[in-house]
């Protein structure tokens, strides 16, 4: 069973993870609207993968007997001034979601709650993907800055991901 506080947290991770969502719609919007739909399609993946994060936080709060609170979002940045802020922006998003993470698994840690530590760590690995996969597209942004030639090959290799729901990938659920 989650302590109080580990519960109270869980909800909020749970919040951060649904804003997240939010966010990257937010992002697949900018880009629908710049015609890059290649990139809009990435940040769609996104945000559904996000959503079957926050649904993670949901499940397991309800198995282990703790009750879940569904917190007021926030609205997310809509206007960017380019592809490259918009990494930007989704970079910085995503080290503040792995430092939640981590301070979730250092609750947990310090509760003895082995259940949540065992549920935290997939999460702690797939924050290394994330903080990854970010990092990575930034990159190739900044290098082909000013080439449009460049861009759309790129918008191109993103409009080939696909929405693969955890567990099914090979990778624990």
């Amino acid at each position: 069973m989650l302590s109080k506080k580990l519960q109270d947290a869980f909800n909020e991770q749970m919040k951060n993870e649904f804003f997240s969502a939010y966010l990257y719609m937010a992002m697949a919007g900018y880009f629908q609207s710049e015609d890059l739909p290649g990139f809009a399609n990435w940040m769609r993946i996104q945000a559904l993968e996000e959503m079957t994060h926050g649904e993670k936080f949901f499940n397991f709060t309800c198995e282990t007997g703790g009750r879940t609170n569904l917190l007021p979002l926030d609205g997310p940045q809509n206007d960017f001034a380019s592809p490259v802020a918009v990494f930007e922006a989704g970079l910085k998003h995503e080290k503040f979601v792995t430092a939640s993470i981590n301070n979730l698994m250092n609750m947990a840690v310090k509760d003895k709650d082995h259940a949540s530590q065992i549920f935290l760590h997939w999460f702690v690995t797939e924050q290394i993907e994330e903080e990854a996969n970010f990092s990575l597209i930034l990159k190739k942004l900044q290098r082909v800055a000013g080439d449009g030639r460049g861009l759309l090959m790129l918008d191109q290799e993103l409009g080939q991901r696909v929405f693969v729901p955890p567990g099914t990938g090979g990778a624990q659920a």
